[in-house]
């Protein structure tokens, strides 16, 4: 694996971790695919870090069974502007 492709992984977790982002989050900030963010933490993390790799994953699980709501408080936030016209 490529040096920098490892220092964007490890960069990647560590930032998800401080900021508790999602990997939506995470992919708009480091100008990076979804998917790319995805492969980072998920199978390249664990080969170079196997220990960033699970705390990252945390926050990851989490985020995921948090999604519903955040996804309903989207929803809330757009109709609300809608009725303000």
């Amino acid at each position: 694996m490529k040096d920098y492709i490892e220092e964007r992984a490890v960069e990647i977790a560590n930032y998800i971790i401080e900021s508790n982002s999602t990997v939506r989050q995470t992919a708009k900030k480091f100008g990076i695919s979804k998917s790319t963010v995805h492969k980072d933490v998920t199978e390249r993390l664990i080969q170079i870090n196997p220990a960033l790799a699970s705390q990252t994953r945390k926050v990851l699980d989490t985020n995921k069974s948090e999604r519903h709501i955040r996804g309903g408080l989207a929803t809330r936030e757009k109709y609300l502007h809608l009725e303000h016209r």
